[in-house]
């Protein structure tokens, strides 16, 4: 198994990539420390991840909130001991709106979470991880700040800032062994993309033509599942990938490619 004997912490469970990312992690061998804001969703995957045959601590955390991602990670080393991976999945989406009609605190909020929740989970993780002679940190980033959109500035502003942070930290922490990588998806099929086909689909266009839309400019010609884009995080968090750090992986099938 890819992850086998090592612990690792996702942030950011839910319907989607989130609760692939725990799945994943726990079939690899992985034990996982699992959190989000919402306590059904950590009770409904945990569940999961148990029926599976995994181990798994679930604690609800804002990662805006420094101290709760202190007790989160102190919590996660008393039940398994050490830390081996932090993968940094919670976001926020921000507004849907064009800049000159934005309110600025609306693109504080993607900042908020998408860098500086990242940034606090790592701050907590790393003395762990030289604890532990080394260790992996994969920041789940998206194409969006590569392939800018209207409407969609502040999402894609915070994930580049976030991309910035991920290489210099690499630059610092790779003396220690601590290599930190990033994820950029495109389309991810399940729960979120399925919602956001059915509800177009209620606009007169069938979900066929929504799907060959949105597949048209992809050179594999699918979107990729939830679950195949988790691979590709649990490789960079593997000892496989244990000379790559600074990098940034693109995970879409082909629809883009820098």
């Amino acid at each position: 198994m890819l992850l086998e004997n090592k612990v690792a912490i996702i942030t950011g469970i839910g319907p989607g990539l989130g609760q692939e990312l725990a799945y994943t992690f726990a079939r690899e061998g992985a034990s996982v420390a699992i959190c989000c804001r919402r306590e059904a969703e950590l009770a409904r995957v945990s569940a999961e991840v148990e029926a599976q045959g995994g181990n798994v601590l679930a604690l609800s955390t804002d990662v805006t909130d420094r101290a709760a991602c202190k007790r989160f990670v102190d919590a996660t080393v008393e039940r398994f001991g050490r830390v081996d991976a932090l993968v940094n999945s919670a976001y926020n989406p921000g507004s849907f709106a064009l800049f000159e009609d934005a309110n600025l605190d609306d693109w504080r909020g993607p900042l908020e979470v998408n860098l500086f929740g990242a940034l606090n989970m790592i701050q907590e993780v790393v003395p762990h991880l030289k604890t532990a002679g080394g260790g992996a940190i994969c920041n789940i980033n998206s194409q969006i700040h590569k392939k800018p959109m209207p409407y969609q500035g502040s999402y894609g502003t915070s994930k580049a800032a976030l991309e910035g942070a991920t290489k210099f930290l690499a630059k610092e922490l790779g003396a220690h062994k601590i290599r930190v990588n990033s994820v950029f998806m495109g389309w991810m099929w399940g729960p979120p993309v399925e919602g956001y086909v059915e509800g177009a689909a209620q606009g007169g266009v069938t979900r066929d033509q929504i799907i060959a839309n949105i597949t048209k400019d992809i050179a594999l010609g699918e979107i990729p599942d939830d679950s195949d884009c988790a691979n590709a995080v649990a490789f960079l968090c593997s000892d496989y990938a244990r000379v790559i750090t600074g990098a940034g992986l693109d995970v879409n099938g082909g629809e883009f490619m820098p």
